[in-house]
């Protein structure tokens, strides 16, 4: 098995902004599991919870269902992420 970066000790950038966009949409957890299920992207709540407090990867085609399962755009699930990025 490789080696799992970490940027900042998170696995992922954002988790803090599928949060925010699902509560924001009055979604429980499993409502967008069953939302990216019907994307194709088969997801558990326990995946919801690592992504959304930044403690598992999140693949490209994620952050896609991602977005089109809460409405948003790619640029506003990663809203606000420039500034992980400041030193």
């Amino acid at each position: 098995m490789g080696v799992i970066r970490r940027f900042n000790n998170n696995l992922n950038i954002i988790g803090t902004n599928v949060k925010k966009y699902r509560e924001m949409q009055g979604l429980s957890q499993p409502d967008l599991c069953r939302k990216m299920e019907l994307l194709g992207v088969t997801m558990f709540i326990a995946d919801i919870y690592e992504i959304e407090h930044n403690k598992r990867l999140v693949k490209d085609f994620e952050a896609k269902a991602f977005s089109l399962a809460l409405n948003i755009t790619l640029d506003e699930l990663y809203d606000n992420t420039n500034k992980l990025f400041e030193h």
